[in-house]
Formats: C-alpha cells, sequence, structure tokens
C-alpha cells in the first residue's frame, strides 16, 4: 500500500519540464509546481516572455522549439532527467489560413499538427528516456475539449488535439508493457481564457458580446482560469495519484456533459 502523503499534491524534491510555459495555462501550471515545492524548467520559443515567468516565479528558461529534432536533442543534453513533464505548447493555428476542411491549405494544416501533435509526440519520447532510470514519472499532455466533438472550423486543432488523448493511451499503455512507472494523462480543457483566444474576443461592446456567445454553450456560464487547469495538472503531477493512467480529464465547466 502506499502511505499517504501529507500534503497530497506536494512536488517536493521532482523536477518537472513545461513546454509552451511563457503564458496562459503553461504559465499557470509552472507557477503551481514552483509552490508545490519542484525545479521547474519552463519551455518555449518566445524567451522575452519565458525569461520574465522563470523570473517571476523562480524557475529556469529554456529555449525550445517542440516541433525540432534538433532542438529536441539539444533540450535532452541539458536535461537528461526528469520527473514530471507537461507537453502544454500548442497553437489553434497558422497565421490566417482557413481551419474548415474545404479551404484549409495542407501548409496551414500541417503547422497545427506540428506543435500539437508532432511536437507532443517528440515530448513523450523525451520524456520516457529521460525517466526510465527513475522510480516513478508523470507525463501529462494538454488536449482539448475540441478532441471530443467536431470543429466546423478548426479541423486541424480538434483533430490534433484528438491525436493527443489517443497517443495519451498508447504511451500509458507502452510504459506498463515495458515494466516502467511512469504515468501518462491528458488535460482537456475547455474555453480557458488565453491569449490564445484574444483575436476572436475583440474589444469594447463587442468583446462582451463574443465572451457572451462562447460561453452560451458552457453550464458554467463564463470562460475557465489557467489556474483552474493548473490545479488537475498538479494533481496528476503527484505521486498521491499514482493510480490515475491513461485518462483524459475534462476541465470545461461542464460542456462536454451536455
Amino acid at each position: 500500500m502506499i502511505e499517504p502523503l501529507r500534503n497530497p499534491s506536494s512536488l517536493h524534491g521532482k523536477r518537472a519540464v513545461i513546454t509552451g510555459a511563457a503564458s496562459g495555462i503553461g504559465a499557470a501550471i509552472a507557477k503551481s509546481f514552483v509552490e508545490a515545492g519542484a525545479s521547474v524548467v519552463l519551455t518555449d520559443t518566445d524567451m522575452v516572455r519565458c525569461r520574465a515567468v522563470a523570473l517571476d516565479i523562480g524557475g529556469v528558461p529554456f529555449e525550445l522549439d517542440v516541433t525540432s529534432e534538433t532542438s529536441w536533442d539539444e533540450f535532452a543534453d541539458s536535461y537528461p532527467e526528469t520527473d514530471v513533464f507537461v507537453n502544454n505548447a500548442g497553437i489553434s493555428a497558422s497565421g490566417s489560413d482557413a481551419q474548415d476542411p474545404e479551404n484549409s491549405s495542407l501548409e496551414a494544416w500541417r503547422a497545427v499538427h506540428a506543435v500539437n501533435l508532432d511536437g507532443v509526440f517528440m515530448g513523450c519520447r523525451y520524456a520516457i528516456w529521460a525517466m526510465r532510470g527513475k522510480s516513478a514519472g508523470a507525463i501529462i499532455n494538454l488536449a482539448s475539449s475540441a478532441a471530443m466533438i467536431g470543429v466546423p472550423r478548426a479541423a486541424a486543432y480538434g483533430t490534433s488535439k484528438a491525436g493527443v488523448v489517443s497517443l495519451t493511451k498508447s504511451v500509458a499503455l507502452y510504459c506498463a508493457q515495458e515494466g516502467l512507472d511512469i504515468r501518462c494523462n491528458a488535460i482537456c480543457p475547455g474555453a480557458i481564457m488565453t491569449p490564445m483566444w484574444e483575436p476572436l474576443l475583440g474589444t469594447g461592446e463587442a468583446r462582451h458580446d463574443n465572451i457572451k456567445s462562447i460561453v452560451s454553450d458552457t453550464p458554467a456560464g463564463r470562460f475557465g482560469d489557467p489556474d483552474e487547469v493548473a490545479a488537475v495538472a498538479l494533481l496528476l503531477a503527484a505521486d498521491h495519484a499514482r493510480f490515475v493512467n491513461g485518462a483524459a480529464i475534462t476541465v470545461d465547466g461542464g460542456f462536454l456533459a451536455k
């Protein structure tokens, strides 16, 4: 039997790595992990913001392009071991390209999948390698509630996140078959107020109306906060949740329950 922890969310003595940590959900997760006692490495391509967040919370910044194998190799050389790994980096679209299945270009389709799915695959690959010598490890992938439904005008985003959910289960089963105590779970956020939403919200009265329209199908009646996603990531990272594996946990204010 696992001895109960005095603080179930404690990450004291653990190293955690988070991709896309310069803002939004990634920054919130990094902050919660530092507060829980972890040594946190924040990675991103926006190093101005990444360094600012790292300085503010007491983490270490590192430039990482999740779509580049060379960048992953350089990161692995610098950090050959980790205890908790969070695949958070993601994009909703590539520039102003159409994202519907009729008009999207192949280039735009591939750009979204390169970050959202290829990047998560390479992150999981790194994490397994970096955790093999550990007594236990936790991989947390950020998917989306869009993985569970059709998204007419964000087809690339929805399919990439559906792939993340499937990959999460595959990684969890692979690690179990290999005899590794490495858990892999996914978090599926709904409408969370992050910079990714800003292009859709507008300003002034239009912003108010757009927000009201976006959350109209959410029983909670509001956008979620990045800290509310970070709370679930903290649970999944902690040893107290070691029987949670291969799961896709929604954080969407009840949206998918309807």
